[in-house]
């Protein structure tokens, strides 16, 4: 090789490589800088304890949450530690709740991403990306989530009023998740696919890990959904359930008598952890704190949340839980799974029994 050319390679490949140093220099300075002048909590004006200035802020994932009991702060807690918000907006009709909460999180600040976690006005939450609705009463032992309803319609409704417009997309968590899907809605004008529950994603992850149990395999390696309502009428797709690739019903020793019990074993989970503890709130949260990841990511995933129904199974302004294609602009497909006539029935029945529930609150 001409020495000359050679020279002339080796000085662009230094001066390549001294850029990089320099970026690279430059990039850990402003990261040590961000590091070390964030170490104290402040507040600003709607009361936030944040470390603001270390984002910038065309680039932040804004999440809010409304209402910060059990449910609201397990889904905080589990979005923070999967880094899913750069901005975690909390908002209780109890003020202080909201304050205290987002206090002790921001304390946790050497244990997760960096993130701004700070109160907000319900009003300010329109500009987020995605809005976590956890507000409303509990359920107490012995009471079903359908009787839930009268009590948690009301604040539902005022809170989709005042997120009429809303940029991102609602996500719903308060019982009965269903019927309140649609109620939230109506009550803030956004289009189906942008207001969605978290349905039966738990329900599903309950029967995987029962399954998991019976078959001694981890519930990633087994794919089983569960279908329509999110309570006392959902379905179990039996019939296309596969563990390992295979079907289940195909499983050496499976024994289809079981599936019966281990289906009602799934249906009265929260039932048992409400009798016992007084309310459900760490699994929602994983699975709400997993549904906003996925959306905000963009990572199409078929999860089986709740929207209001435009025609899959022929079925119609009906909220339900069918796998739907999750994305950024929230769960626009929604997918028809192969299902067994004796599943069809008992999906539509589901279908009647949420009907009925909303006929009794005005939703004809």
């Amino acid at each position: 090789m001409d020495p000359a050319v050679a020279t002339s390679e080796v000085a662009t490949w230094w001066t390549i490589c001294s850029g990089c140093r320099r970026i690279v220099r430059a990039s850990t300075l402003l990261w040590a800088r961000a590091q070390f002048s964030g170490g104290h909590i402040s507040k600003s004006r709607t009361h936030p304890w944040n470390r603001s200035h270390l984002l910038d802020t065309h680039m932040k994932r804004r999440v809010a949450i409304i209402g910060t009991g059990w449910v609201g702060s397990s889904v905080a807690i589990s979005l923070l530690h999967l880094g899913t918000a750069d901005e975690l907006l909390l908002h209780d009709v109890r003020a202080e709740l909201a304050e205290g909460e987002a206090m002790d999180l921001a304390h946790g600040a050497s244990f997760y991403p960096t993130a701004t976690v700070r109160t907000a006005v319900v009003e300010e939450m329109v500009d987020a990306d995605a809005v976590v609705v956890a507000a409303g009463r509990g359920g107490i032992p012995g009471q079903s989530r359908l009787d839930l309803l009268r009590e948690n319609v009301g604040i539902i409704s005022d809170i989709g009023g005042r997120l009429a417009g809303c940029r991102g997309t609602i996500i719903m968590v308060t019982n009965p998740v269903d019927v309140l899907t649609r109620v939230m809605r109506d009550a803030s004008g956004l289009p189906p696919a942008r207001v969605v529950g978290t349905g039966t994603m738990l329900d599903t992850a309950r029967l995987r890990h029962v399954l998991g149990q019976v078959l001694h395999l981890d519930p990633h390696s087994i794919h089983a959904y569960v279908i329509g309502e999110h309570g006392d009428s959902e379905v179990v797709l039996w019939s296309g359930a596969l563990a390992g690739g295979i079907r289940l019903r195909d499983w050496p020793q499976w024994n289809r008598h079981r599936e019966t019990s281990l289906a009602e074993q799934v249906r009265m989970a929260a039932y048992e952890i409400i009798r016992r503890k007084g309310a459900t709130n760490h699994a929602i949260g994983l699975v709400t704190a997993d549904l906003v990841r996925c959306m905000l990511r963009g990572e199409r995933r078929a999860l089986t949340v709740s929207r209001v129904q435009e025609g899959a199974f022929e079925l119609q302004d009906v909220a339900l839980s069918l796998p739907a294609v999750v994305s950024m602009d929230g769960a626009a497909k929604v997918l028809e799974p192969e299902i067994s006539p004796e599943e069809r029935q008992a999906l539509e029945h589901s279908a009647d029994v949420l009907r009925r529930a909303a006929n009794d609150i005005g939703y004809a």
